[in-house]
């Protein structure tokens, strides 16, 4: 079976959703060898950008201005599913529930003290959402002793795989599985899959179409 087209994300909402959720991304630039260098960032998604903050020198800020094709990842692993769920023989089917958006942009800095401040408050709002801070504003002089990354994307690129690849049958023995192994996990993974839990078993509720 051909899963690629059956993988990818059509939602641009689910994309933007998913961004919103994440706490981590990737940010990979090119060094001067050419080799890429990937750096684990806080990141927040605004006005279909992404924004970073950074300090003022660093050897990724360096790449950028050297050369500002940049890629930036972000992925939720939602449940490993160990290979005896089909054949406690076989190692080789071991499989991984995971969401996923892969972008390629072109990274710049923002000097324009208003969009600065728009990035920075909205990362406060996605990181501290119970809020208790003063917001930014753009006379601050915190706006001086920071970086603003922005990746403007080129390409975006989102992937899931949640069972919807598979018949209806084997994606309910699947979250069934899922539901027996009981991971941290599990009941967020199969609320995502579209199944809810009720005193009689597992109920799909929604199809798992994005």
């Amino acid at each position: 079976m051909q899963l690629v087209g059956i993988l990818q994300m059509s939602s641009y909402e689910k994309i933007k959703d998913f961004l919103h959720e994440e706490h981590v991304g990737r940010l990979s630039s090119i060094d001067t060898n050419g080799f890429p260098q990937i750096i684990p960032m806080n990141f927040v998604f605004l006005n279909d950008v992404v924004y970073m903050h950074s300090h003022v020198k660093g050897q990724k800020l360096d790449n950028i201005s050297k050369n500002n094709k940049v890629g930036f990842e972000a992925d939720r692993e939602l449940e490993f599913l160990p290979s005896y769920f089909e054949d406690p023989h076989n190692a080789s089917l071991a499989d991984t529930l995971y969401i996923s958006v892969v972008i390629k942009g072109l990274g710049m800095f923002v000097s324009d003290r208003d969009e600065k401040t728009l990035a920075l408050n909205g990362l406060m709002k996605k990181y501290q959402p119970e809020g208790q801070y003063d917001p930014i504003e753009s006379n601050m002089r915190v706006l001086d002793t920071v970086s603003i990354i922005k990746v403007v994307p080129q390409t975006i690129r989102g992937k899931y795989k949640i069972g919807q690849h598979l018949k209806p049958e084997d994606r309910i023995e699947l979250a069934k599985n899922i539901l027996k192994k009981n991971s941290p996990t599990s009941k967020q993974t199969l609320k995502i899959m579209g199944f809810e839990e009720t005193p009689d078993g597992l109920r799909m509720i929604d199809e798992p179409i994005w």
